[in-house]
């Protein structure tokens, strides 16, 4: 017996989100300013996201962005793994075991993916 490839597998994105600290206007928008160019912007819920399909240069760059300010204004940084809405035209993880492979490399002794680490 021979068994067929699912036609429409699961496709996985990290949803990366930041929601702003609570800040003066001036601090406020050196956090939009650090944060504008990787994500976008929620206004009614203070919160930054983006999506990301492929650990790469750009999602890299995303994920530094969003600790940095997280490090500088104290945002909230959240990873979670989510299925890729309907009309993602963007790469995306394939299967659940690529994903679970991301998420053990990116760990950091003890530290699930997404915490900072505390000092």
């Amino acid at each position: 017996m021979t068994s067929t490839p699912n036609p429409n597998p699961v496709r996985w994105l990290l949803e990366v989100t930041a929601a702003a600290a609570s800040a003066a206007p001036a601090s406020f928008e050196q956090q939009r300013q650090l944060l504008r160019s990787v994500a976008q912007f929620d206004a009614p819920s203070r919160t930054w996201w983006a999506y990301t399909g492929a650990l790469d240069v750009r999602a890299l760059r995303i994920l530094d962005c969003l600790f940095e300010a997280a490090r500088r204004f104290g945002t909230e940084v959240r990873v979670q793994a989510i299925a890729a809405p309907d009309g993602w035209a963007g790469p995306s993880f394939s299967d659940v075991g690529e994903l679970a492979d991301l998420v053990t490399a990116r760990a950091y002794h003890g530290r699930p993916l997404g915490q900072l680490h505390l000092s």
